[in-house]
């Protein structure tokens, strides 16, 4: 599958992330708390949950949300590594997979099983790469680090055409600042999860959360 460019004031819009501008991040914890953390972000207004594949129960978690939530929110697998995995998240009902890096492979997998693929890129070269390998979003990693809503404008002045989800150490306060430099949406890890699915404070959640949903709705 390839993506192809157009100029066309008719073509249609570009895609949309399906779910909404903001991916919750779920990575890491103890697996306890899976289930009460989806819960909360899905209930805030958060509209899509990646379970990372370095997350303890992340099979179960995947499958519970995509049956509990399935029309209400886009769940998602990260830090997919290996073409195998794909086949596990969408067995357990993912409908979107996510990689730190750029692999042909996996999103050949991905395609065949009916998942939008968001590979990680980090350089103009990458990001038009994973464009033409069919991606249906280019998650630019580190986007913080890279340079933040600045580099994403100056990136995508020549690449317009091109979807792209900034993730890596964006905050609550600043995912607005990168929808308005022309991504699609923004994923978000720590800054938003916090110690949730560790302590299991989701109180705390729920209200970064609201302040996060508030904030992208302009």
């Amino acid at each position: 599958m390839t993506n192809t460019t157009s100029t066309d004031p008719a073509a249609p819009v570009r895609h949309r992330h399906a779910a909404g501008p903001a991916i919750a991040i779920l990575r890491g914890g103890t697996g306890e708390h899976v289930e009460d953390v989806i819960a909360t972000l899905v209930e805030a207004g958060v509209r899509a949950i990646e379970i990372t594949t370095n997350t303890p129960r992340w099979r179960e978690g995947i499958a519970w949300a995509a049956d509990r939530y399935g029309t209400a929110a886009s769940i998602g697998v990260g830090t997919v590594l290996e073409p195998r995995q794909l086949d596990e998240a969408a067995a357990a009902g993912a409908v979107f997979a996510v990689s730190p890096h750029l692999d042909a492979g996996i999103g050949e997998r991905a395609h065949e099983r009916g998942l939008g693929w968001y590979p990680g890129a980090a350089t103009p070269t990458e990001i038009v790469r994973a464009w033409q390998l069919g991606a249906r979003a280019v998650k630019v990693f580190p986007a913080a680090q890279l340079g933040g809503p600045a580099f994403l404008k100056q990136v995508l002045a020549p690449l317009d055409f091109v979807d792209v989800i900034p993730t890596g150490g964006i905050g609550v306060d600043d995912a607005s600042d990168y929808l308005a430099a022309g991504a699609v949406a923004v994923g978000l890890g720590s800054p938003l999860v916090g110690d949730a699915l560790t302590s299991g404070d989701l109180d705390a959640l729920r209200t970064r959360a609201e302040r996060l949903v508030a904030g992208l709705v302009r």
